[in-house]
């Protein structure tokens, strides 16, 4: 064989070879690591018996299904608001951050960052870094510094737990808390501006 043709075969066999170790190899467990769903601008209601008991309203949601345990996560933030049976905005809570986990028999919602529940109908304010909400067992909890404010006293400590309407949040280690004192017997302490509907308005006279 012709002592060129071999040189130019070797040439073109190693550059073969050299393009093909190039060749990025896809690793397919990074696959889980993407989102198979992205939801822009959400709002998911859960109704009972014909009345709202949920609202859960985010930015952004991303789903990831396949991961060992499928998970929804909220990385621009969100805002779930509870309805009492009256039809009244009892609760909001809100977060930065936020992550849904499905097991069976399980639903774990877990927040972060600047995570301020509000309990309207009581005047209530919990604010804390970290919350968790059982919603099977309707438990909300948090074992990170929490402060809570109420029309009467303010109490700040360390883990909280609470049903999930914040109607009776007890901090586990509570430390230099107070009462608040009310200057005037006659002034009203709480209003719940947030179902306050005001004076209804006359029909105008045509």
């Amino acid at each position: 064989m012709d002592s060129r043709k071999v040189a130019v075969t070797i040439v073109i066999a190693t550059l073969l070879f050299s393009c093909k170790e190039d060749i990025p190899r896809s690793d397919l467990s990074q696959v889980d690591d993407l989102p198979a769903q992205i939801v822009e601008g959400m709002t998911v209601f859960q109704f009972s018996g014909g009345l709202t008991d949920y609202r859960v309203d985010a930015p952004k949601m991303e789903r990831f299904p396949n991961a060992e345990v499928p998970y929804d996560v909220f990385p621009q933030g969100i805002v779930l608001r509870g309805y009492n049976p009256e039809g009244l905005m009892e609760t909001k809570i809100r977060a930065d951050y936020a992550k849904n986990i499905v097991k069976e028999k399980e639903e774990i919602w877990e927040a972060y960052g600047n995570v301020v529940i509000n309990n309207y109908i009581k005047g209530e304010q919990i604010e804390t870094d970290t919350l968790y909400w059982n919603r099977l067992t309707q438990r909300i909890y948090t074992h990170t510094f929490v402060k809570l404010t109420t029309p009467e006293m303010f109490m700040q400590g360390y883990g909280m737990e609470s049903d999930d309407m914040a109607r009776n949040a007890v901090i586990k280690r509570p430390f230099d808390s107070y009462a608040i004192i009310s200057r005037d017997s006659a002034e009203i302490s709480y209003i719940d501006t947030a179902n306050f509907i005001g004076p209804r308005l006359r029909k105008p006279r045509l």
